[in-house]
């Protein structure tokens, strides 16, 4: 163990005046965790207490504030801070320090749970059940329900290991914080001679930091800095983004399919419902002529049909997409399909973090920002005017954050092109590997282009939402009373 290193690293955050103290000082991190447990204690009091529409301040702290704003923002710059300040993570590292500390079952430890619940169970339903979920009441409740089983899985069970493979969005976090500049490490020259292994005995996860380097892996680094305090040669360095996915280190099958499936759910469904959803040709794309056809002899109630058949379009599309491209550069590397589908599928990282902050940032100034703001003088009972939104959609000036898309999709194409190389195949070979492993990527390069060309040369809808099963009640009903006011004033 070293009580106090001197000599860092440059790079060092936790030699930095500032940034080391909010990352390294145990009290300081205490402080925020117990800010960030009593908003969301009280978020979920509020929306029990206070359910009706008035009650912004719910809706926005969890779906504006924790998802997707800050969680989007800190991901995608110092990786996966947000489980170290998560509520169920600070409070479960306690239980299970005092539960029962058995093994997890073999079924139950398995993260695909975490991944399958974001995408089915959040975002399926979103689409489906349009504002669903973000009711005051319905948000209480999701994460009332989300608490009890973590609390139980934490007493149960050693390691953290809901957060590991339970967490919706512990598999999402995991893979994503490979994207980020920041790299949590040890000093090997001190290493060498430590015979305590102080860091990984606080470490709450079981973890081994000092050979995070050396595998080239954080493995489940939660970023909750406990092992700073039992070690001062802990490291937590600024380094190139995205440096892991350019070398070889041990595949994770399931952040391949994070990366792949967050993509269809949110990157293409939106694509598909709400970008192309806002054109005039709308009527025309395969999902809204889908539900069309079913509607006529299927009663979908309250189900928003379009937004589902987007989102199955949109998973159907991109798993065969995936799927074919990844068989093609498998023959041609003349390697097994899974080691290609499981080596270049990392290359897709970026399409959601990255390209996502073009929506993230235009939202954040067209009214997540207002809302935000609006929702803690609602929850606090400030007596201060609204804040207005900081920009309106139609200011030109938004599209400048349309560049993170196609920042993403060169990125993409770079790690595409890194992780081409490490396998040992002819140049012609890795040329035809590179460009059908690519497929993804071109999908998500075509879709925000033809959006755009759409936009340009069809126009907006007349309407400012997204087609969808509700507008077009809606619209049937006004043509009706219409074509009544008609009748009525005829016939007098």
């Amino acid at each position: 163990m070293i009580k106090f290193k001197n000599n860092r690293y440059k790079n060092d955050i936790l030699g930095m005046p500032i940034l080391g103290y909010i990352f390294k000082n145990q009290k300081f991190l205490l402080f925020i965790r117990l800010v960030v447990l009593a908003l969301f204690l009280f978020g979920i009091y509020l929306g029990l207490e206070d359910h009706g529409k008035e009650n912004i301040f719910t809706r926005y702290l969890f779906w504006g504030l924790f998802w997707s704003l800050f969680m989007v923002l800190t991901l995608s710059t110092f990786g996966r801070i947000f489980c170290g300040i998560c509520p169920h993570g600070f409070l479960g590292k306690y239980i299970t320090k005092y539960g029962l500390q058995k093994e997890m079952p073999s079924w139950l430890k398995n993260p695909w749970w975490g991944l399958i619940l974001i995408v089915v169970g959040w975002w399926a339903v979103n689409y489906s059940f349009p504002g669903f979920y973000k009711t005051p009441l319905a948000t209480a409740i999701v994460f009332i329900a989300i608490t009890v089983i973590a609390f139980i899985l934490y007493y149960l069970y050693k390691d953290m290991s809901y957060c590991k493979y339970v967490c919706p969005i512990g598999s999402l976090t995991k893979a994503y914080h490979r994207m980020s500049f920041t790299w949590l490490s040890s000093y090997k020259e001190d290493c060498s001679t430590c015979k305590t292994f102080d860091c990984a005995i606080a470490c709450p996860y079981n973890l081994k930091p000092f050979t995070f380097t050396k595998k080239n892996s954080m493995e489940d680094c939660s970023l909750c800095m406990e092992c700073t305090s039992a070690c001062d040669a802990i490291s937590f360095n600024i380094v190139p983004p995205a440096q892991s996915l350019y070398k070889k280190f041990k595949i994770d099958k399931i952040e391949v399919w994070t990366y792949i499936l967050i993509t269809a759910a949110i990157s293409i469904t939106m694509s598909f419902h709400h970008g192309l959803g806002h054109s005039k040709i709308a009527v025309y794309m395969p999902w809204t002529q889908t539900a069309e056809f079913f509607k006529g002899f299927v009663n979908f109630g309250k189900v928003d049909p379009i937004g589902l058949f987007a989102f199955i379009y949109s998973i159907t599309i991109v798993l065969a997409v995936v799927v074919i491209g990844m068989f093609i550069a498998s023959k041609a590397l003349k390697v097994t399909y899974s080691k290609a589908f499981y080596t270049l599928g990392y290359a897709f990282a970026p399409l959601f973090l990255i390209g996502g902050l073009d929506h993230l940032m235009h939202g954040f100034f067209t009214h997540t920002y207002a809302n935000i703001a609006n929702g803690f003088i609602y929850g606090f009972g400030l007596d201060t005017e609204k804040i207005q939104n900081l920009a309106s959609r139609k200011d030109t000036w938004l599209e400048v954050f349309a560049v993170f898309k196609y920042i993403a999709v060169a990125w993409a194409f770079f790690i595409m092109y890194k992780r081409v190389n490490l396998f040992k195949a002819s140049k012609k070979a890795k040329t035809v590997a590179f460009i059908f492993a690519s497929l993804l990527i071109i999908l998500y390069l075509f879709m925000n282009l033809f959006r755009a060309y759409s936009m340009n040369t069809y126009g907006k809808a007349t309407s400012e939402k997204h087609i969808s099963y509700d507008d077009d009640k809606s619209k049937k009903l006004k043509t009706l009373n219409l074509a009544n006011t008609i009748v009525l004033k005829n016939a007098k």
